[in-house]
């Protein structure tokens, strides 16, 4: 799945090419992508027919697009999973259509949204938009906890919570009810950048490591999204279609037996929750024994 910086990417380039469009048709080609809609495509298709895009908008992985419906405050949104391998592009309506393209939504302007989809994990759903915490988001999001590029995240909150977790440090980053956005790839940078290796348990980190540990979580996708993202393979672009170029700034991740760019020891892999986690033996040392002992 598209971590934080990826489906920023993509929002901006909504918020650019869609945002104040209205939504003349709507086309579903394939009924897995809309299974998170349980009326079932055509009532998707009916009940976005007419709808104009009040904005693009994200919080952590999750990326949505606000309806309105004319009312004094839009009530609705299209919530947009990405899955694995979806895909937002904006093409002319007449343009040849990609050979996973599952929805089609043809705009006032002439253009045409696609949802472009090739294992199917991802698709559309209409919800409905509740407050939570201050900020409006769509139902299904509203368990999800602020990101670090969020104006209102709170570090010493998030700090806390983490220091209640009697778990690896990795798993918490991952837990997008602690702090959302971040995925393996990023958490692995943000843990070789701190020096802390992802096996360290949450609450034996001292509260000034964990805060050190965020903010380099919020510096390594601050950078990735200055240069559109992390791409490696076709999977991921934006809604140009264009790839981002942060894969060629890794410090560990994917690069297994190549020096680390700190000390030159050679990037280690370890298997991971069915993953792989990267990191250097020599700046991220593997705890000895895990315990609640407190540790810089």
């Amino acid at each position: 799945m598209p971590e934080l910086p990826e489906v920023e990417v993509v929002r901006r380039g909504l918020a650019e090419h869609v945002v104040g469009h209205r939504i003349d048709t709507v086309e579903v080609r394939h009924p897995r992508s809309v299974r998170r809609h349980e009326p079932g495509g055509a009532d998707l298709a009916a009940r976005l027919n007419g709808r104009h895009i009040a904005a693009a908008q994200r919080r952590g992985k999750f990326l949505w697009l606000v309806l309105d419906d004319g009312s004094a405050e839009p009530d609705e949104a299209i919530v947009v999973h990405l899955g694995m391998s979806g895909q937002m592009l904006v093409q002319p309506a007449d343009a040849p259509l990609e050979k996973h393209a599952h929805i089609l939504a043809t705009l006032d302007s002439g253009a045409q949204l696609r949802f472009v989809d090739q294992r199917t994990f991802g698709g559309w759903a209409l919800a409905s938009l509740v407050e939570v915490d201050g900020t409006v988001v769509p139902e299904p999001v509203a368990h999800i906890a602020r990101d670090p590029l969020d104006a209102l995240f709170d570090v010493e909150t998030v700090v806390g919570a983490m220091r209640r977790k009697h778990s690896e440090i990795k798993r918490v980053l991952l837990d997008q009810t602690v702090v959302s956005g971040v995925g393996n790839i990023y958490a692995d940078e943000a843990l070789w950048r701190a020096k802390v290796h992802g096996a360290r348990l949450a609450d034996a980190l001292t509260r000034p490591k964990l805060r050190a540990l965020l903010n380099d979580v919020h510096a390594v996708m601050g950078e990735a999204l200055a240069v559109g993202g992390t791409s490696f393979d076709s999977l991921y672009v934006n809604v140009n279609g264009q790839s981002g170029y942060f894969e060629r700034s890794l410090a560990v991740y994917g690069r297994e037996d190549l020096p680390c760019r700190r000390c030159g020891a050679a990037i280690r892999r370890e298997k991971f929750m069915n993953r792989s986690s990267y990191s250097c033996p020599r700046c991220q040392p593997r705890p000895r024994a895990q315990g609640h002992a407190r540790t810089a």
